[in-house]
């Protein structure tokens, strides 16, 4: 199995679990975020392990040809992204949390476009 192929059958249920749980439960993930963003600690670990797992992603798998496999490769540069601005500019992160927090769409939008794509991913990777 290629690097590739095993990264989809990892983060593409993930993401449909993380999607589920977030358009089910929305009232309960509003409010953990909402706890969560007033915590720099919290962000700040987070910022870590997200960086971390980023770095992992885009050391292991920096694919920039046409298909499928650059989402992964995106996937592994906005962890990069997201950790090292939780990090450095936790602020900023809990500002623009709440921002989003108090858009009532805005989970929804994300629970479905997060959760089409870890259906793409397990697609690819277990059925295609």
């Amino acid at each position: 199995m290629d690097t590739s192929m095993f990264l989809a059958r990892l983060i593409g249920p993930v993401l449909v679990v993380l999607a589920i749980g977030l358009l089910v439960r929305q009232d309960s993930w509003r409010s953990m975020a909402k706890e969560f963003i007033t915590n720099r600690p919290l962000i700040f670990l987070t910022g870590f392990l997200t960086l971390l797992g980023g770095l992992a992603l885009v050391n292991t798998h920096n694919v920039w040809e046409a298909g499928w496999p650059v989402i992964i490769t995106i996937f592994g540069w906005l962890a990069v992204i997201g950790g090292v601005a939780r990090m450095l500019f936790p602020e900023t992160v809990m500002g623009v949390g709440q921002k989003m927090l108090d858009n009532k769409t805005y989970l929804t939008v994300g629970g479905v476009g997060e959760g089409l794509i870890g259906l793409w991913l397990c697609y690819v990777g277990y059925i295609a």
